[in-house]
């Protein structure tokens, strides 16, 4: 049974995304923070960890793609997590009863337009399974969180109404992480991590490489490079696996053309087209 590292507590998206990826079978160890997460994985505590990196509403996660430079670990997977929202309250509680919701501020935020329409007051707290959690070991009256209807289960609370967010086109990119190359699948993204010379059109050669090889890009992001200010380093995923002759061709005149590059792994990923709703 492989043993998963994750960030949060029990009930939160992260172990459902976990969950989705390895069944009902697997052994999951809550984190505290995403430094935790790569230590379980480096000291073999775990067999792998499951890292948010961006979602379709609210962009990249912050922080993620530090890790993935300054950790040598590998992507194992791509897994796409369709999230849903739900509020809860203790048992018996209905939604006339609730007047103040809490829940992380980004779950507040994407449940807007809800929590509006029943004229429910946001209150932010530090996380959505958190504030499961503390509602299960303090209830109070006329109080509901946003949270997984996994965490209903797991606090003995009840769901007072289910998918509540705003748009329907909720998802969240996790990337599983741990040691060794995985094997080419159906489908493969290669991600890595560059830097460019300081001159005229050095990003635009780099990203010729994989026009001229039919190489289709699915990420190009830039970041700060902390220890050179003003210096970015781009983020970038693309079609296929490291073993594709093309792909072998392209990363070999990366290495000409950057003052840096990392592979962060090859891996299967998920088609954008069979994201469903």
């Amino acid at each position: 049974m492989p043993k998963v590292a994750y960030q949060g507590i029990p009930g939160a998206n992260s172990e459902i995304a976990v969950r989705q990826h390895f069944g009902q079978d697997v052994e999951c160890l809550p984190c505290q923070d995403f430094n935790s997460l790569f230590d379980a994985v480096e000291s073999n505590d775990a067999d792998y960890s499951l890292l948010p990196v961006e979602n379709a509403l609210a962009g990249s996660v912050s922080g993620a793609y530090e890790m993935l430079l300054d950790h040598d670990v590998r992507i194992q997977a791509e897994v796409i997590l369709h999230v849903h929202h739900a509020l809860l309250g203790t048992a018996g509680t209905s939604l006339n009863d609730i007047k103040q919701v809490r829940s992380h501020p980004q779950a507040l935020m994407q449940c807007e337009r809800f929590l509006k329409r029943y004229n429910l007051e946001p209150v932010g707290w530090y996380d959505t399974a958190g504030s499961a959690h503390d509602l299960s070991h303090d209830p109070q009256p006329g109080l509901g969180v946003i949270a997984t209807e996994l965490a209903a289960e797991l606090y003995g609370l009840e769901i007072v109404a289910k998918e509540i967010e705003d748009e329907p086109y909720n998802y969240t990119r996790f990337l599983l992480m741990g040691h060794g190359d995985p094997e080419p699948s159906d489908y493969n993204k290669t991600s890595i991590v560059f830097a460019t010379r300081n001159q005229p059109a050095a990003l635009y050669q780099c990203l010729g490489e994989f026009a001229t090889r039919d190489l289709n890009l699915t990420k190009l992001e830039s970041r700060p490079r902390r220890n050179r200010p003003w210096e970015p380093l781009f983020y970038l995923d693309f079609e296929g696996h490291w073993q594709d002759p093309k792909c072998q061709d392209v990363l070999t005149q990366l290495l000409h053309l950057t003052s840096f590059v990392k592979m962060l792994g090859s891996y299967p990923a998920v088609r954008s087209g069979t994201v469903g709703m």
